[in-house]
């Protein structure tokens, strides 16, 4: 299937969305990687809870990776930011702390001083409200799922 993107240029394009299912709003990773399925989007697409040596595994040998995962950083509940790591780091104020342990800052840091980030690493991160376990996603996250996917699809295709 064609994406229109020109994959001899690109490379391994990897989609990393981050999350805990039973977990509110740090559900919202994986459904963008659900969602982007749905708009057929034909790129690597993994789901991963977030631990730190399976995000550095996942992004080994790619050479543009989107990465989805909600954050906690003052904003309206499903606000969405994107960040160019490639460029610079996280804000730890964001990313700092996780419900995956070693948060994902300083995952990607790990990965940039080890030289394994790839040469494009485009973080989404959207704003949650609700991380307790068993919680359902809140609707301004559930709506921002959406959003990015539609964004993700735009930066894959080049548009």
């Amino acid at each position: 299937m064609s994406t229109g993107v020109d994959s001899a240029r690109e490379g391994r394009i990897v989609v990393l969305c981050i999350g805990n299912p039973q977990r509110g709003d740090d559900a919202a990773g994986r459904a963008v990687a659900r969602a982007l399925r749905a708009l057929r989007v034909a790129v690597e697409i993994i789901e991963e809870e977030g631990e730190a040596t399976r995000v550095l595994a996942r992004l080994e040998g790619a050479d543009v990776a989107y990465i989805v995962d909600a954050c906690v950083f003052g904003a309206k509940p499903g606000e969405i930011c994107r960040f160019d790591v490639s460029t610079g780091p996280l804000p730890r104020v964001a990313f700092g702390a996780s419900t995956h342990g070693f948060g994902l800052a300083e995952a990607l840091e790990l990965a940039r001083a080890l030289g394994a980030l790839p040469p494009r690493c485009i973080v989404y991160a959207i704003e949650g409200e609700i991380f307790d376990i068993g919680a359902p996603m809140s609707p301004a996250v559930a709506a921002a799922v959406a959003v990015v996917a539609d964004r993700l699809r735009a930066d894959i295709l080049g548009g």
